[in-house]
């Protein structure tokens, strides 16, 4: 069975979508990446506007899942290194939004594109840095109990 992307001589429709929506928005900020696993991503250097920071230059990769558009795709900040206990996972993807909020708020297979995902990316980052000046996560979180155990898998 083909990937959700087709092949590279049958690119599907939806792949075609992907790559308008990202170079209408990014321009040549991010540049696709079809690896011999069949595992899409994009990969390009956004810059974080932050006077505090000394390199304001982070390179992000959004990896398209086997099971796309269905799960969304991954966020990664390759460099430089960040890491946040709160709202990362230990692959260093980045927790981008609360699937309880539904397809309104969250990932909608039929809206949702690697725009989305990488707008999210980047609103991340200013809430990452954020959060490390104030110890405060800004904006809205769901409150946890915190002797709830950790769910083993997520989106697997």
């Amino acid at each position: 069975m083909a990937p959700w992307w087709g092949t590279r001589e049958r690119v599907s429709a939806r792949l075609r979508l992907e790559v308008e929506a990202m170079r209408a928005t990014f321009g040549n900020t991010f540049k696709l990446a079809v690896p011999r696993n069949g595992i899409l991503y994009w990969e390009g250097t956004v810059e974080i506007n932050l006077s505090s920071l000394d390199d304001p230059f982070h390179r992000l990769r959004i990896t398209y899942p086997k099971e796309y558009p269905n799960r969304p795709a991954e966020a990664y900040v390759i460099s430089p290194k960040v890491y946040s206990q709160k709202h990362q996972y230990e692959d260093g993807q980045l927790c981008l939004f609360n699937p309880k909020d539904g397809v309104q708020y969250g990932w909608n297979p039929a809206r949702s594109t690697a725009v989305t995902v990488a707008g999210w990316a980047v609103q991340w980052l200013y809430a990452y840095y954020t959060w490390r000046v104030t110890h405060e996560w800004p904006g809205i979180e769901e409150r946890v109990d915190p002797k709830t155990p950790l769910p083993r898998n997520r989106w697997r």
